[in-house]
């Protein structure tokens, strides 16, 4: 029997994302999907999936091309590459990609939209979009994902909160939330092997991220910050290197799995102390489960939802985000008490293995896909 062939597609996502190859589209070929990936991706990576089962199709990229090209001539090329995989079932993972969604919803094929983030809201926090047009242009995101959402197959949504949005207007929504792999994180040299002498942030970094704070607060302790990531602009990058605490940083740019892995065994503590943007409230940020899934306690904002999951499962310690004096405490304590850093940590872990776990949200996954593979679409769009 022939396996049924599944599309991934994105357009400004780069190289094995976590959330779209390492826990989509390998569950999807674990369980007999011919899988594609259409990605920005090196031919090392492409290699690596290949050994996985997974075929990725490369988008080519201008290494300085504007924002605007990027949007529009990459989302143009995915949209090509995929139409000529002809499979069965499309699932695309950005916003830009919604046009060429219902395109190929229209030419009768099943298709998937993955929304990882509440859009409107995000779009409030761009810079790069004049504040006075944020609110129509959010608007404008807001009407064309509803739209859109009608005429295709499902939804998918990576947090509850996300998913609500789309409650009574899409056809199906999944809720398949962003948990780590269970054992992933977990350094081979184990954590009773290497000194826990460092916090650490792993992720974008910029502004709304709390990175001014997280230089100013690490300044004021005797820890060393491990920086893992991109910065979101040079400018940013270039101020906060004239903070005191710019000397305790050493930074990593971005990662594969196997360092942030080796960075989190070497961490006392994991920091995500982000702004209250409408998009970050109600989100359920992958960085403080995967501090968690490490046994690394967490260092979050005193957002609810976030007090919440600290609280409730004892693995770390909630500050407020624009005060580093509150940041520095947090660290100085944790520096001070390893044992709470073990309890703290193997508290985060156990609910990992209990609770936010992969294999869980993989079940969902195949089962949305069995059930959308399966309809009559006779009466397509």
């Amino acid at each position: 029997m022939k396996r049924q062939r599944v599309c991934h597609m994105s357009s400004s996502h780069r190289g094995l994302d976590t959330r779209i190859y390492h826990k989509q589209c390998v569950s999807l070929a674990t369980a007999g999907y011919d899988t594609h990936l259409i990605i920005n991706a090196t031919k090392d990576e492409i290699n690596l999936a290949r050994n996985q089962r997974v075929t990725v199709h490369p988008l080519p990229t201008k290494p300085h091309a504007g924002r605007l090209s990027r949007l529009l001539v990459q989302a143009w090329r995915c949209y090509t590459v995929a139409r000529q995989l002809d499979a069965d079932l499309y699932h695309f993972h950005d916003p830009e990609l919604m046009p060429y969604g219902l395109m190929l919803a229209r030419s009768g094929k099943r298709v998937i939209f993955d929304a990882h983030e509440d859009l409107p809201a995000e779009i409030y926090a761009k810079d790069w979009i004049p504040t006075p047009v944020r609110s129509l242009v959010a608007g404008v995101a807001r009407q064309t994902q509803q739209y859109g959402a009608v005429r295709l197959s499902a939804v998918v949504a990576a947090t509850p909160y996300i998913g609500s949005l789309f409650d009574g207007v899409a056809r199906r929504v999944a809720v398949i939330n962003n948990y780590p792999l269970i054992g992933e994180l977990v350094s081979d040299q184990g954590p009773d092997r290497q000194p826990r002498d460092s916090v650490c942030y792993i992720g974008g970094i910029d502004a709304i991220r709390g990175i001014k704070e997280t230089i100013q607060a690490i300044g004021k302790t005797q820890a060393q910050l491990l920086l893992a990531g991109f910065f979101s602009s040079n400018a940013l990058r270039n101020e906060v290197m004239q903070y005191t605490g710019w000397n305790r940083v050493k930074e990593y740019g971005f990662v594969d799995r196997k360092a942030v892995s080796d960075i989190l065994a070497r961490s006392f503590a994991g920091l995500v102390t982000l702004h209250p943007v409408p998009n970050t409230l109600n989100s359920q940020p992958i960085k403080m489960f995967e501090y968690m899934s490490a046994g690394v306690p967490v260092v979050s904002s005193d957002f609810p939802l976030w007090r919440k999951i600290i609280t409730e499962n004892a693995c770390g310690i909630c500050v407020d985000h624009n005060d580093p004096d509150a940041i520095a405490a947090a660290i100085r304590y944790l520096h001070e008490h390893p044992d709470q850093v073990r309890l703290m940590g193997n508290n985060g872990r156990r609910a990992i293995e209990q609770k936010y776990r992969w294999d869980n949200e993989e079940a969902k996954l195949t089962a949305l896909y069995a059930d959308v593979l399966a309809e009559d679409r006779s009466g397509s769009i």
